[in-house]
């Protein structure tokens, strides 16, 4: 019983008040972070121009679903005048123009790309078609669109005819577990294009409250057949029509709240892969079909008389990707080339990267003369592609002496890992643009704290020390170096360096960049700091 009772005591001793937990890596609810959420709203039109340069108009099948479907709209006596929102390269107002000769169509997208793409169809004439850059969340389409002049989408005694992703469609059950949910039922594509899918109540809600009746409801399910694979998949969307609550519907349809539904809730037909208008990112149907994809590229990179070949997230998806571990930084290739200059920098001692990324050219360079070398990250993808980039460049002896760890800072469990490796910490720290982020800079110190060598003068008669190479972007330099005071860390030298010549700062940096130590330098924002401890 003492025993037992000692034992819980210790345990409640230990226990400490758990820290709000910051949020660096991508979390584990299959949401993104706040930061790639704002960034998604913010950029969505460059993400969307992107998909057209890209794809141009090759990537849809002309659409022929407002014929099939709502054909009565468009038919009858007068010229009837559309607005399409979202127009895209014009794969369905094309098709309509050619059956319907009489109509005047509006077309409207944020990409501008895209838009330049209906203006360059071969159909395209202006006596048709008003095509236009519009945002409808922030600009006046009265500034383009005539108000009062439509007569399907915005006009009394016209129609919304609207037809989008429905939840439970296949593509929705992909995102499950990619930590790519921005928020409810709406996601996040692996090229940075954004999909919502709409559930009934949402749908009739967002449009009753802003004074729209559902005259007309389908929720059309379709499976698609890869009979290569032989597997079957459902698809599913809604097709639904509104009109303005204050206007009486000359077609005979009920405008009261409960809408006609013209057919049962699913429609059980099986369509052959390559018949079936799929609406998807290239990224997707990689993933639903297996077709090809290029997101993955490799970086054939000289540095002295090392020559890598890195396997990276291809520059078509760089600017969109999660995780910015999945890229070659300037600030790794500049680290690089100065430990490939200069071998005394790592040669016989203990190296730790921290936030090494996929690439780790830093790691695999000093692995050739350090003892140990242990490359980290908190990226488990960019830890996979990592691993595959060592194994591709680097054979024995120096495959030997590298180590590859998951490390996210500031977690108990991975830095005792690291530990366990390396029991007297590391003697060089390397972190290469590791501080572009506000929250991550007190983490990143209290970790390089915890993992650098206590041992004031290494065997190499050098002291231990932690090495910064990046632009700075979001944090500035007093912010770092107030952290790097808080955990212990004195600024020793810097490149370059701007300070005057009676400054207390040393010379080793610039022993890196002597006459005989040329280096092309990426970026003339590139800094290096250099850290001592206290």
């Amino acid at each position: 019983m003492g025993s037992t009772s000692n034992a819980q005591m210790s345990l409640h001793e230990n226990q400490q008040p758990q820290q709000p937990k910051i949020q660096i890596y991508s979390p584990s609810n299959d949401e993104v972070s706040a930061f790639w959420k704002e960034k998604y709203e913010k950029d969505a039109k460059k993400y969307w121009d992107i998909f057209y340069k890209r794809h141009q108009d090759k990537f849809f099948k002309d659409r022929h679903y407002l014929d099939k479907e709502w054909g009565h709209h468009f038919s009858g006596e007068g010229r009837r005048v559309i607005l399409e929102v979202g127009c895209g390269a014009g794969n369905t107002i094309f098709p309509l123009l050619a059956t319907y000769p009489d109509i005047f169509v509006h077309a409207c997208d944020f990409s501008p790309r895209a838009v330049n793409l209906v203006k360059l169809h071969k159909d395209f004439t202006e006596a048709r078609v008003n095509a236009f850059v519009c945002d409808l969340t922030i600009d006046d389409l009265c500034l383009h669109v005539a108000p009062s002049s439509v007569d399907i989408v915005t006009m009394p005694n016209g129609h919304i005819l609207f037809r989008d992703y429905a939840t439970g469609d296949l593509a929705q059950e992909r995102f499950t577990g990619k930590e790519q949910k921005i928020s409810e039922n709406f996601y996040v594509r692996g090229d940075g294009t954004r999909a919502f899918y709409f559930s009934d109540e949402f749908l009739r809600n967002i449009f009753k409250e802003n004074g729209f009746n559902m005259e007309e409801h389908v929720l059309c399910c379709k499976q698609v057949e890869n009979r290569s694979k032989e597997i079957v998949m459902n698809r599913r969307w809604v097709q639904a029509v509104f009109q303005r609550a204050d206007t009486d519907s000359s077609s005979g349809a009920s405008t009261g709240n409960e809408p006609t539904h013209l057919q049962g809730d699913c429609d059980k037909r099986k369509d052959d892969i390559n018949g079936f208008e799929i609406d998807m990112s290239e990224g997707m149907a990689f993933e639903m079909f297996g077709i090809s994809s290029s997101s993955e590229e490799i970086i054939e990179l000289s540095i002295r008389d090392y020559f890598f070949k890195i396997k990276v997230l291809s520059r078509e998806y760089q600017h969109t990707c999660t995780s910015t571990g999945l890229m070659l930084w300037e600030s790794a290739r500049l680290m690089a080339s100065v430990l490939a200059a200069n071998q005394e920098i790592v040669a016989g001692k203990t190296v730790l990267e921290l936030g090494c990324g996929c690439g780790g050219i830093c790691s695999m360079v000093a692995a050739r003369s350090a003892n140990l070398v242990v490359a980290t990250d908190g990226d488990t993808k960019a830890l996979d592609l990592l691993t595959e980039n060592i194994a591709s460049n680097l054979k024995s002896p120096p495959l030997d002496s590298l180590k590859v760890k998951k490390l996210e800072w500031g977690n108990g469990n991975d830095i005792g890992a690291i530990k366990q490796l390396n029991e007297k910490g590391f003697d060089i720290i390397i972190g290469t643009d590791v501080t572009y982020v506000p929250e991550a800079i007190i983490p990143l110190f209290a970790t390089a704290r915890e993992l650098i060598s206590t041992t004031r003068v290494t065997e190499n008669y050098t002291e231990p020390a932690l090495i910064l190479c990046h632009v700075l972007r979001r944090v500035d330099e007093p912010s770092i170096l107030s952290a790097a005071s808080k955990y212990g860390f004195r600024l020793a030298d810097r490149w370059p360096d701007h300070q005057p010549p009676n400054s207390s700062y040393g010379s080793i940096i610039k022993s890196w960049f002597s006459d005989e130590c040329q280096y092309e330098v990426p970026s003339t924002a590139l800094n290096i700091m250099y850290f001592h401890i206290a």
